[in-house]
C-alpha cells in the first residue's frame, strides 16, 4: 500500500474511533500515523531537549456540538497577576463564555500612564501549545511594551481538541456566528470594552493552526480586525473535513471566497514539511483577490545577519496604502521566524515575524 493511502487508511480509522467515544484510541492512532510518515519522532527515540511534535489535525471529535443556547455572554474577572519575565507590564488569566462555548484565556497589559485608547493584538497559538508557551515563544509582550499595546492570548480547550489545536478544519467551527469563530470575536470584543481598546487598531494573528484560524476571523469579520497575520497556516475554508483538511496541509487549497479584504501579512518557512509552504501563497492571494484593482508589487531579498535568508513582497494600493506582504523564510521549518528558544515551535534564526506583524499592523493606522 503507497504511504498516502496507509496514512488516509489510519486517520479514518481514528474518525471510527471517535464515533465510538474513544478519544484515547483515536489519538493513539493519529500519532501512530504521524510516526509512520516521518512527522513525528519514534517513542523508542526520544531526547531530553525534543519539543513536542507539532500536530495540525486530530479527528473530528465528539465535544464539537454546540452547546445549549440562550446563555448569556460573559466574561470571569481575571485572576491575580502572574509573572512573565520577558516583560514589564500584567500578564493576567481569564475565562470568557457565550453561546457558542467557553475558553481560557491570557491577557497582556503593559504598563502605561496614558489614558488614550490602545491598539489589541490577537494571538492563536499553534497545536500542542497554550497561551503561556506562545506569549514566551513570541516575544510579543515586550514588544507590546514598546508600542503600548494590548495582547489577548484566548488558548484552546483541550476537551475541544486533544492536541490543542484550533480546528479550522471543521465545518462547525469556522462560521460566522457559531463555534469558535464566535467564541474568539466575542472575547475580543469584551476585551475592547474593559480596556478601553481603540476600535480601529484591533488585530488577529496566530502559529499554524492559529494562523489558520486568523484567517478565519478575518474572512468572517472584517469590521472587527483591521489586520491579520497568518504564520504557517492555511486559507479560511481550507478543507471540508478532516481527511481534505490534512490533504489542504499537504497540497495548497484555494479556499473560501473572501467578501472584504482585510490587510494581511503572511509568513512561511521554505523547508516547512508539516503545513506546505504553498499554503502562504494560497492564504495570501485569498485576500488579495477581495481588495480588487490594481495593486503595486514589490519584492526584496534580505540575510538576517548570520540568520536565515528571507524574500518579502509587498503589495499597496494605488493610494500607497500598504495591502499585503508575504516573507518567505528560506531553510526555515514549520516554527514562528525570530522566536524564543524559551517557547516551543521557534525558530530563532528568522527574522522576527512578531516585529513585523505588529509594523505592518500599526502602519496601518498613519
Amino acid at each position: 500500500m503507497k504511504p498516502l493511502d496507509q496514512f488516509l487508511k489510519q486517520m479514518m480509522a481514528s474518525a471510527q474511533r471517535v464515533q465510538a467515544n474513544d478519544a484515547a484510541g483515536a489519538t493513539d492512532i493519529i500519532q501512530r500515523a504521524l510516526r509512520d510518515a516521518g512527522l513525528m519522532p519514534s517513542p523508542a527515540q526520544p531526547t531530553p531537549d525534543s519539543p513536542a511534535a507539532f500536530v495540525d489535525l486530530n479527528a473530528v471529535p465528539s465535544w464539537a456540538a454546540r452547546p445549549p443556547s440562550g446563555r448569556r455572554a460573559r466574561m470571569r474577572r481575571p485572576a491575580a497577576d502572574t509573572a512573565d519575565s520577558t516583560a514589564r507590564g500584567r500578564f493576567v488569566d481569564g475565562v470568557f463564555a457565550c453561546d457558542a462555548g467557553t475558553r481560557r484565556y491570557k491577557l497582556y497589559i503593559p504598563v502605561s500612564g496614558t489614558t488614550a485608547q490602545r491598539p489589541l493584538v490577537v494571538m492563536l497559538h499553534g497545536c500542542t501549545q497554550n497561551a503561556a508557551d506562545f506569549a514566551t515563544g513570541t516575544g510579543m509582550n515586550a514588544l507590546a511594551d514598546e508600542h503600548d499595546c494590548l495582547v489577548l492570548y484566548p488558548e484552546q480547550d483541550r476537551g475541544a481538541n486533544p492536541q490543542g489545536c484550533w480546528n479550522w478544519f471543521d465545518p462547525a467551527q469556522r462560521a460566522r456566528d457559531s463555534g469558535e469563530p464566535a467564541i474568539l470575536a466575542g472575547m475580543t470584543r469584551h476585551v475592547m470594552a474593559e480596556h478601553g481598546v481603540d476600535p480601529a487598531r484591533v488585530y488577529a494573528a496566530g502559529l499554524s493552526a492559529g494562523g489558520a484560524m486568523a484567517a478565519i476571523l478575518g474572512a468572517e469579520f472584517p469590521e472587527l480586525y483591521a489586520a491579520i497575520g497568518v504564520h504557517s497556516g492555511l486559507a479560511a475554508g481550507s478543507g471540508k473535513d478532516m481527511i481534505s483538511g490534512l490533504h489542504a496541509m499537504k497540497h495548497p487549497a484555494r479556499g473560501k471566497a473572501v467578501k472584504k479584504g482585510v490587510p494581511i501579512i503572511v509568513f512561511h518557512g521554505d523547508a516547512d514539511a508539516l503545513v506546505h509552504p504553498g499554503n502562504g501563497k494560497a492564504v495570501l492571494d485569498q485576500f488579495i483577490a477581495a481588495h480588487g484593482g490594481a495593486l503595486v508589487e514589490a519584492t526584496e531579498r534580505g540575510d538576517h545577519g548570520a540568520g536565515r535568508a528571507y524574500s518579502r513582497t509587498r503589495w499597496h494600493d494605488k493610494a500607497g496604502r500598504p495591502v499585503a506582504e508575504h516573507w518567505t523564510i528560506h531553510g526555515a521549518p514549520h516554527a514562528w521566524a525570530g522566536g524564543k528558544a524559551a517557547g516551543s515551535h521557534t525558530d530563532p534564526g528568522g527574522p522576527c515575524a512578531s516585529t513585523a506583524m505588529l509594523a505592518f499592523f500599526l502602519g496601518r493606522a498613519d
